[in-house]
């Protein structure tokens, strides 16, 4: 169910690439770019969104603050398949990420509310598996609608999709918040639980790290459209290169929910960082050469699967502390993972200049800054694990 629900955010995003341009044909947007901002902006209203629906979640609960968001979620998908200019398109998209926004923070903190440490890096392993079926078959959906409809009839399938998922969260999901844990929706109580995951080293480091991480998978998000199409020309099978892509995130939750029990939650992210790293200098330098486009497909579909064992993993890692206000430090360290990785998808996306340097390039300033974060919050000291779960005894 939370796989599913969090899903619906990348059904949000990922069913709207094929349309863009026409969206963008058809609205007036100002320049070929520009229509990247219809996944952006929804990133910066998830980030908006995530500041307030974690707090809600630890004062009125998990389920009655998922419930609301999914209305909401509904309103605004029917309202952006209605937009009838460009302007108004990106501000209601803006207001359906404020009410995404609940679908990750709240999923994030019932999964806290149940589990810790290396078992829930290998819960959300298993989520983000499920999940990333959606991103693999979002754009050959989207696609599909195109040929029998246009753009604005992808929205309503979002908004077929919420009432759905609705239906089952009232009929199934149980309250997981404790009573004890019930914490005043107050400005002052939500300054003081911010100060505390701010400032706590470790897992702002990996709050940061993750963001920043996402941040080059986001840069490819933006501009996959128009690479593919674009610089490659070949737009016709679009859907299947990104579902390659999305694919290798796919292998690398699965594989991560297996390893993630056996060396470590720090061990086998921060061997990924670093194999994200070299991979972006091999991409770099294949970029310069003029790759072809399976050439292309095969190493971003290496460095996003790595992506997929950092996120989960810094995310687990950033959560440790903070079992006694999962919600409200879910909500803030999603919503600076989500300003930081959708800003630095902005600038990496709207680089792109009609080759896939610029890609290339982001993933290795994205790499770098990440582990140079990374070092910073584990004091220099690499591949620890400092909270290994505790095995049964063997009978004789």
């Amino acid at each position: 169910m939370m796989a599913l629900v969090m899903a619906l955010n990348a059904l949000a995003i990922d069913a709207m690439l094929p349309a863009l341009p026409a969206m963008a044909a058809q609205l007036g947007a100002p320049d070929a770019n520009a229509q990247q901002l219809v996944i952006s902006v929804y990133f910066f209203g998830l980030g908006a969104g995530a500041l307030v629906h974690g707090p809600l979640a630890d004062r009125f609960g998990r389920r009655r603050v998922i419930l609301w968001s999914m209305a909401g979620y509904f309103c605004a998908a029917l309202a952006s398949g209605l937009a009838p200019d460009w302007t108004l398109l990106l501000v209601i998209r803006f207001i359906h990420g404020l009410f995404g926004a609940a679908m990750g923070v709240v999923s994030t903190a019932i999964v806290r509310d149940r589990t810790q440490g290396d078992e829930m890096a290998r819960l959300l392993s298993m989520i983000f598996l499920i999940f990333m079926i959606v991103p693999i078959i979002a754009p050959t959906i989207g696609q599909g609608v195109l040929l029998v409809a246009d753009w604005r009839w992808i929205f309503l399938l979002l908004a077929v999709m919420s009432i759905i998922m609705g239906l089952w969260i009232y009929r199934r999901l149980p309250e997981t918040l404790a009573p004890e844990d019930v914490l005043p929706f107050k400005p002052t109580v939500m300054a003081k639980s911010w100060a505390a995951v701010a400032t706590h080293r470790s897992a702002t480091a990996y709050m940061l790290g993750s963001a920043i991480a996402v941040g080059a998978n986001f840069g490819f998000l933006n501009s996959s459209q128009q690479i593919i199409a674009g610089h490659f020309g070949r737009g016709d099978i679009f859907p299947l290169a990104f579902a390659c892509v999305a694919g290798g995130l796919a292998v690398a939750n699965y594989s991560n929910s297996k390893l993630v029990l056996r060396f470590g939650a720090r061990r086998v992210s921060q061997t990924a960082l670093l194999s994200f790293i070299l991979l972006s200098v091999v991409q770099w330098w294949l970029a310069g050469k003029g790759e072809t486009l399976p050439v292309f497909i095969a190493i971003v579909t290496l460095n996003m699967s790595m992506v997929g064992f950092i996120a989960a993993n810094f995310s687990s890692i950033a959560m440790e502390p903070f079992g006694h206000i999962a919600g409200t430090a879910s909500s803030f360290q999603n919503a600076v993972r989500t300003f930081v990785a959708a800003g630095l998808g902005v600038v990496i996306g709207q680089a792109y200049d009609g080759s896939t340097v610029p890609l290339a390039q982001g993933y290795l300033f994205c790499g770098i800054l990440a582990l140079l974060v990374v070092l910073w919050g584990e004091r220099g000291r690499l591949f620890t694990r400092p909270n290994p779960p505790r095995l049964p005894i063997p009978r004789a």
